[in-house]
């Protein structure tokens, strides 16, 4: 008899009628998953061990009780609802060890060595056991062979003891299965002959493409800026071709790092025969901005290139027949960055390198044998540091990986225990791309900062200092702050705009739009921001304010005055402390650091040397390498790092189980956004019959969440889940379903200025 592992599923026929499509074979399906995950894992070595996975996968749905359910439900949208995965751990774990885990994960995630403990490996098998392993084994007889192989680990693997190393090893290899997995069964259920994948791009042309198109875009008077930035750009290019590693770009604001880092992965590539390049940013507001010029310099009519993949990316409907051919791409390949350029957040980076649900992870393998840029990388939170770069250093060691770090303000990593040289191990080698950038800094000097901390002042002060300015930006560190200076700066004058993540993307856009506008033509601009116009967002005023915050934020405000240097007499940065102003707790050490090393009286804010110091006194006051001999007071980072030493995929994920409460500590797990956060859909004068019709249409369950959810982004607040469930707040939300939300409360907006604070909840203080 024919074993099955997909029912058929109703589909349109020739005559537009509804019938049901065939069913998929279970020796299909498996040797289909295995012969695509060993070649996505051959990449880095281990294409047998992740065939053996992808072949015994799904051996549970042999038995007759899964096979007999699957036909009762055949037609409708019921799960089966019978457990398949053990018995496929069961018989390969002698064979693959701990990697029987990714069979068991395959639907739910990773959890633990502890699961394969509770298969009782050394117990008796039931009758109902034996007969589907006999069934399977006799509809795929090259698994009996499979099951017993040896060697399927790479011998680098086997050699080198690093328990991280064979954490990340083994996310890698669950990669490589689960993405081959959902391919297969994707191609099924669309009707199509084999899975989908994107042709393999030669890179070359790509670079060449790029390198064409950028030198026609930058053409025009030579400027000192434009010398710099063509430096910044060749320096870049030239390192590429170096061998592959770790690598480091510093340079200043507003030098060109958008291109010089994207030339470096191109050519990197193209000289090294790396698969793909991927960008990631720490704010969604730049991988929109970055995303957009990459399209630019990269894509075709006939032929997408650049993958822009975000919580707020809209890739179309889900009915493959109302999108174009472009828009189907985007849409499959976010699932598995199958993309030979991806622009992503860090955010989605990191949190799918140490999740554990295959949603997340089956994606992971794109980053072997490819180019990772993190720009911005001084935004990288500070508390998960040990993991994160620990997980890079793997990426670089085991999988082929090149790494670029760029930043105007580069931190010391070196500092920190997972890069330094150990007994068992040298430290991290960081290639420069630019050998000495400090005369570069020099050169690149186009503000002053004035340094006005003693004494404090009041909001007040702070709005009689910009009364006379032209056209200036007061960046500060809380919603709370921005709204309030805003309204205090707006009875004083009308060209006044205000910028914080209370407002809506789409909103944050037009306020983008009409300042750059306004500062163009040399109209009178004042905008108000939190801290989410820093790092990367082109805008370029005479003066900026800012508010006390750590030397890198410092920077990269400097960054927003005078831009493109063509203020001759300079751009003005006033850093200031106000009475009443709010930041956020981690800021505190930071900040006095800061002014210890670069206040009033210290050296120039972009001084390397300096730089590189107040880093490893940060590291050190944060205490993120300390070892105390209680190990319940770890730091998150050490915490993390303990529970991928033991193999607890669960722990790193979702946190560590708490016996007392049950319950998982979400605080102790690898969160790159601490706060939970509720979203909630804003009104909209313009789009508002569009948008009731979602939200009812979601409300009724009558339209896919997935695509009412992409065509709702542009429209969603997130709130953090603290603020949401205060009483006041949470009234003024109607649920729609899930834990989105429509807000009823006020939105100050006006579409015809794009003036307003967005989402006003009464006040209550939040710290972006």
């Amino acid at each position: 008899m024919v074993l099955w592992a997909h029912s058929a599923r109703w589909q349109r026929g020739s005559d537009e009628a509804l019938v049901l499509g065939p069913r998929h074979a279970l020796a299909d399906h498996c040797r289909s998953t295995a012969v695509l995950a060993r070649r996505f894992a051959a990449v880095f070595g281990a294409g047998e061990l992740a065939y053996v996975l992808g072949l015994f996968h799904d051996a549970g749905k042999a038995s007759c009780v899964w096979q007999d359910r699957l036909l009762e439900v055949e037609g409708t949208d019921n799960p089966v609802g019978v457990p398949h995965k053990e018995l496929g751990a069961r018989l390969t774990t002698k064979a693959v060890g701990f990697a029987a885990l990714a069979i068991l994960g395959h639907h739910g995630g990773l959890k633990n060595r502890g699961a394969l403990d509770d298969l009782d490996l050394d117990g008796d098998w039931s009758a109902a056991d034996v007969d589907a392993a006999v069934r399977f084994l006799t509809a795929v007889p090259e698994g009996s062979g499979a099951r017993l192989a040896s060697g399927l680990y790479p011998s680098r693997w086997r050699s080198v003891k690093d328990k991280l190393g064979m954490e990340m090893r083994l996310r890698m290899v669950f990669s490589a299965m689960v993405d081959a997995d959902h391919l297969d069964t994707a191609a099924h259920r669309r009707g199509l002959a084999a899975p989908h994948l994107t042709a393999p791009v030669d890179m070359r042309v790509l670079a060449a493409r790029f390198e064409q198109r950028r030198a026609e875009k930058v053409v025009g008077p030579v400027t000192d800026v434009g010398r710099m930035r063509s430096e910044v750009y060749q320096a870049a290019v030239d390192a590429a071709a170096k061998r592959p590693g770790l690598f480091r770009l510093a340079a200043p604001t507003g030098l060109g790092k958008t291109y010089a880092q994207a030339g470096f992965g191109l050519e990197h590539a193209a000289r090294h025969g790396k698969s793909r390049v991927i960008v990631a940013v720490p704010f969604i507001t730049i991988t929109e901005q970055n995303a957009g010029v990459y399209r630019e310099l990269l894509d075709t009519d006939e032929q997408p290139v650049v993958l822009e993949q975000h919580s707020s990316v809209r890739f179309g409907g889900d009915d493959d027949r109302a999108v174009t051919d472009a828009e189907r791409w985007a849409r499959l390949a976010a699932e598995n960055w199958d993309a030979p350029f991806v622009v992503t957040t860090t955010v989605q980076l990191f949190e799918s390198l140490f999740g554990r649900k295959p949603s997340q992870v089956r994606k992971l393998h794109r980053l072997a044998d490819a180019v990772v840029i993190l720009d911005e990388v001084q935004a990288l939170p500070t508390r998960l540091l040990l993991p994160i770069l620990s997980g890079l250093r793997t990426l670089v060691e085991d999988f082929g990986t090149t790494v670029l770090l760029t930043s105007a303000t580069q931190p010391e990593f070196q500092a920190l225990s997972v890069w330094k040289p150990s007994a068992e191990r040298a430290g991290v080698s960081v290639t420069e791309v630019i050998e000495d950038p400090q005369p570069l800094f020099e050169r690149a000097r186009r503000v002053d900062y004035e340094w006005r901390l003693e004494p404090q002042l009041s909001w007040d002060q702070v709005a009689d200092g910009l009364a006379g300015v032209r056209q200036a930006m007061v960046i500060v560190n809380s919603v709370a702050d921005a709204r309030n200076l805003y309204r205090l700066l707006s009875v004083q004058r009308e060209e006044v705009w205000h910028l914080s993540t209370r407002m809506c993307p789409q909103h944050r856009r037009q306020v983008l739009a009409v300042v750059k506008s306004r500062l163009t033509a040399g109209l009178p601009t004042l905008l108000v921001s939190t801290q989410l116009i820093e790092a990367g967002v082109d805008v370029s005023f005479p003066v900026v304010w800012r508010a006390l915050a750590p030397a890198d934020s410092l920077q990269q405000a400097g960054g927003r005055a005078n831009r493109n240097g063509e203020l001759r007499e300079g751009g003005l940065v006033v850093v200031f402390d106000p009475q009443d102003g709010k930041r956020p707790a981690e800021y505190e050490r930071a900040c006095a650091l800061t002014v210890k090393y670069f206040g009033p009286h210290g050296a120039k804010l972009d001084d390397q040397a300096m730089l590189a110091s107040y880093y490893r006194e940060l590291y050190e006051d944060l205490q993120l390498d300390y070892r105390r001999a209680d190990r319940s007071k770890d730091n998150v980072g050490q915490i993390v790092q303990a529970n991928r030493e033991d193999l607890d995929y669960f722990a790193v994920a979702d946190g560590p189980l708490d016996i007392a409460t049950g319950a998982r500590n979400r605080k102790k797990a690898f969160r790159m956004i601490l706060d939970e956060s509720v979203p909630v859909v804003v009104p909209d004068a313009e789009h508002e019959a569009t948008l009731e019709a979602l939200l009812a249409d979601l409300a009724a369950g009558t339209t896919s969440a997935g695509a009412a959810l992409r065509m709702l982004q542009p429209w969603i607040v997130q709130l953090g889940e603290r603020t949401a469930s205060a009483p006041s707040v949470s009234a003024l939300i109607s649920p729609v379903v899930g834990d989105l939300g429509r807000w009823n409360g006020i939105y100050d907006w006006d579409p015809n200025t794009c003036r307003g604070v967005g989402l006003d909840e009464n006040e209550i203080d939040l710290v972006i």
